[in-house]
């Protein structure tokens, strides 16, 4: 199964005929030139190409009315200024003669591309539409939206494929109701209600600039936890991108690569089902290239790197802090990770509506320079650091049958030269058998292939009683052949050595120690979690931010001697860290582990969603108080770990 790009030459027809300096920005380029960016860097190519249809009237009538409908039929016959007199009945709207074929075209994108989803054409795809759809209502036009595409796509998954409830989450800005829509229900508080009460999650942004690291944080501490125990079939991403860098509406200063991030966090969801539909994004280059990264991650390709500090700005934790109170009596999983209180009414923003940037002021000449910085880093990155050539190698002790493993994963077959191999293993005992020494060249081969550029990923096993020596080796290796930082992530009775240089440049994270501990903030110590969902909690909630605080340019994951994982388990855990190390993760395993075990680690690192972890369960008590107390010795370091404002 593949990546479905879906579109219509048609969506670009619509454009405005009047001079209105508000809807000036929702124009047909907005398609034209991501498109071309899709083609240059030959995504397109990769991509199944479908041509989107319209939706029918009683496709749109799932969500809005048959008097809307017609009366939007009933555009294509009117002039330029009976259009732009009915456009100025709505809120930056306009209207054009094609509007009504476009809207229809960009609805049934979505259709198409759910459709394509939940019957196993496809594993996900990207619908690339306009008018967008986000801000349409069941009887209004709004915002440059329409149809709400993304909406009518959630009642036709429900309708015709069958599947049930709705998991409605949203970010955006806010400004304490005084950013345009200005709607109370888009607060914090607002969390649906009879039968959906708890099912609306609003996330306010209440200043503009958030970067990077507020949106990962949102992910970490608030969608992922609750999308996890919703446990969904299907994710729909309106995937609009005003909260990119540039943008004028939004203000804000997430980089492309961010789009990479949260798209590979999202994959882990219902089976990697995800079906994004384009909705806002205003600075064209900032939106093209932020629409070739999330294509990119849609495909399995590795992120890059996320740039600039990741420390979450102090506005954004006082909405996490509000959303995740007010969404505690609904969710186990933030009850048992300890919701703060809600912040006082004391925080609410003076009156006054705040305006977008004027393109003469010198702040918004400054967000221009800021954004064309940001994207000449990320080509710069681009030319420097290629996608090698590999995604993923494995190397194996010994030839193993019935393994099911994608054709593009290598078989890794080379070994370092014996007199280096021998070095390395000299100072440790459990290195001396020949077993033991074989394995160990095959593992710092592949090593060598991912830290030259020449492979992303790869998995390789070890016999049981090298397997402390075997990672001690290969930690040392990667930090004295070009690692920077380098995170190990140890899971079963793998101690840090106690000569490991604490400099800065290893973080060393042990899950399976006998008890939770920091001896110092390079290494960190918890029991393996009893219960499914104390792993889940203690993976997003501790191993992940300590992941993107540290930003690693290599992650080493080792499952040793009673490690303790499910499958599912360590496929989660490793496709989660491919994220912050850019794609370069390092799974080493243990012989007596099941051949299935790097199947579906070698799968996971090609791109693939991990296996289900089942049904949500319960942290254990001494799980969660673990978890806070690492979290409590390890914030002020690791600003990742934050989940309130300072008192």
């Amino acid at each position: 199964m593949g990546t479905a790009l879906v579109y219509h030459e048609d969506m670009t027809a619509a454009r405005l005929l009047w001079d209105d300096p508000e809807c000036e920005i929702e124009c047909p380029e907005r398609l034209t030139t991501a498109l071309e960016r899709l083609q240059q860097r030959g995504l397109e190519q990769r991509c199944l190409r479908l041509v989107a249809r319209e939706a029918s009237e009683a496709e749109l009538g799932l969500v809005h009315s048959p008097e809307y409908v017609a009366l939007l039929r009933g555009t294509q016959a009117l002039g330029t200024r009976e259009l732009q007199a009915l456009s100025k009945q709505y809120d930056a709207v306009y209207l054009h003669p094609s509007t009504f074929h476009c809207a229809r075209l960009a609805a049934g994108a979505a259709l198409q591309l759910v459709d394509a989803v939940l019957t196993g054409a496809v594993r996900n795809g990207l619908a690339l539409v306009r008018p967008p759809g986000h801000h349409s209502q069941r009887a209004t036009a709004n915002g440059f939206c329409v149809f709400n595409n993304v909406a009518i796509a959630a009642k036709h998954a429900q309708q015709k494929h069958g599947l049930h409830s709705v998991l409605y989450f949203s970010w955006h800005r806010y400004e304490h109701g005084h950013f345009w829509p200005c709607l109370r229900e888009s607060d914090a508080d607002a969390v649906g209600r009879g039968r959906g009460l708890g099912f609306t999650v609003n996330l306010p942004w209440n200043q503009v600039g958030m970067g990077n690291a507020d949106y990962v944080a949102a992910f970490l501490h608030v969608l992922l936890p609750l999308a996890f125990e919703f446990d969904p079939e299907l994710v729909l991403v309106s995937a609009g991108f005003d909260s990119a860098i540039g943008d004028p509406e939004g203000q804000m200063l997430a980089t492309p690569e961010c789009f990479a991030h949260l798209t590979q966090l999202l994959q882990v969801l219902a089976g990697g089902r995800v079906c994004a539909v384009l909705e806002g994004g205003y600075h064209l280059e900032s939106l093209s290239q932020s629409v070739c990264m999330m294509v990119q991650a849609l495909l399995g390709d590795p992120a890059l790197p996320l740039s600039g500090p990741m420390e979450p700005h102090g506005s954004a934790l006082e909405s996490l802090q509000c959303v995740r109170a007010a969404q505690a009596p609904h969710w186990v999983s933030l009850r048992q990770q300890g919701a703060a209180p809600v912040l006082s009414s004391g925080t609410r923003c003076p009156e006054g509506r705040p305006s977008p940037l004027p393109p003469g002021e010198p702040e918004f000449k400054a967000v221009v320079t800021q954004a064309a910085a940001a994207l000449s880093s990320l080509l710069d990155q681009l030319r420097l650091h290629p996608t090698p050539p590999v995604r993923v190698a494995v190397a194996l002790t010994a030839p193993v049958t019935g393994l099911a493993l994608p054709p593009s994963v290598l078989c890794e077959e080379g070994s370092l030269p014996q007199e280096e191999m021998q070095a390395w293993a000299r100072p440790h005992e459990a290195l001396a058998q020949d077993e033991a020494l074989i394995a160990l060249g095959k593992v710092l081969y592949l090593l060598d292939r991912i830290l030259d550029g020449q492979v992303s990923s790869g998995t390789a096993a070890t016999p049981v009683p090298a397997a402390a020596a075997t990672l001690d080796v290969a930690v040392r290796y990667g930090l004295s052949h070009g690692a920077q930082r380098l995170l190990c992530v140890a899971v079963g009775k793998l101690d840090r050595p106690p000569d490991l240089t604490d400099d800065g440049r290893n973080l060393w994270l042990n899950i399976g120690g006998e008890e939770a501990t920091a001896p110092s903030i390079f290494h960190v110590s918890v029991p393996l979690p009893v219960t499914p969902g104390g792993f889940l909690s203690c993976v997003l909630a501790l191993v992940l931010p300590l992941a993107y605080s540290f930003q690693p340019d290599l992650v080493l994951v080792a499952l040793g001697p009673g490690h303790g994982l499910r499958d599912p388990q360590a496929a989660l855990l490793a496709a989660l860290l491919r994220g912050p190390a850019g794609g370069r993760v390092f799974a080493l395993v243990d012989e007596e582990s099941t051949p299935q075990l790097a199947t579906v680690l070698a799968r996971v690192l090609n791109g693939e969603a991990p296996p289900s972890l089942g049904p949500f369960s319960m942290a254990a008590p001494e799980d969660t108080q673990a978890l806070m107390y690492l979290r409590g010795r390890l914030e002020p370091r690791w600003k990742m770990l934050q989940v309130a404002a300072p008192p």
